[in-house]
């Protein structure tokens, strides 16, 4: 029987920590959060490397280090209401929930969006409600938001996106072409400017939908 606690703590040190990620509340979270319940069970011997893994629907999971990383960018506070473009398998779902009071997922592959409810359901993810929607659209019933997290390469930030999201709030999005972007923090003041930074570089899946790329 594999010792996933170990594999856990060993990914945090060596993969994320030693990378530079300091944000305590995300390090605990990778360290508790079984990421060999969101992979293939064929892959669960790569749960723990810092890998990307392909699952259903042509998508992936991100490696633990750009989850890692997203989140800390993303700043997530207790009481905060998130809203995650790209629900995939659950993973980073799982993160945001440990870190937030409240997490909205969008999720366009029904086979992914059913999986990870149910996931979400067996690991006692209770605060997270997960949908079947174009997430270039946002979910304006639910908005405005916190903070928004996008897990798909997009040509440009969605303008729903930065318009459902609180003064005050953050969102982070991988941002470039369909093969390579670079990550995006955008901060919305109290009045409602936007500002933009950029960041790391990145390689995610194409943000698929009406305000992101054509399927192809």
């Amino acid at each position: 029987m594999r010792d996933y606690r170990y594999l856990r703590e060993r990914m945090v040190r060596d993969h994320i920590a030693a990378r530079g990620v300091a944000d305590e509340r995300v390090l605990a979270a990778l360290r508790e959060i079984p990421r060999h319940e969101f992979v293939p069970e064929h892959l669960r011997t790569q749960a723990y490397t810092d890998h990307a893994l392909p699952v259903a629907g042509g998508q992936t999971i991100s490696q633990p280090y750009v989850v890692a990383r997203m989140t800390e960018l993303l700043g997530v506070e207790p009481a905060h209401s998130v809203l995650e473009i790209g629900t995939g398998t659950g993973y980073q779902t799982a993160v945001l929930a440990r870190l937030a009071r409240r997490v909205y997922s969008l999720e366009r592959v029904p086979e992914l969006a059913r999986e990870a409810i149910a996931r979400m359901r067996e690991l006692g993810y209770d605060n997270v409600k997960i949908q079947v929607f174009d997430g270039t659209v946002g979910w304006s019933e639910v908005a405005p938001f916190d903070r928004i997290l996008v897990t798909a390469g997009a040509p440009a930030a969605p303008q729903p996106l930065l318009d459902q999201l609180a003064p005050g709030g953050r969102m982070v999005i991988p941002e470039g072409d369909r093969q390579a972007q670079r990550l995006m923090v955008y901060e919305k003041d109290a009045e409602g400017r936007v500002s933009a930074s950029a960041h790391d570089p990145v390689a995610f899946v194409p943000l698929v939908g009406r305000h992101g790329w054509d399927s192809e």
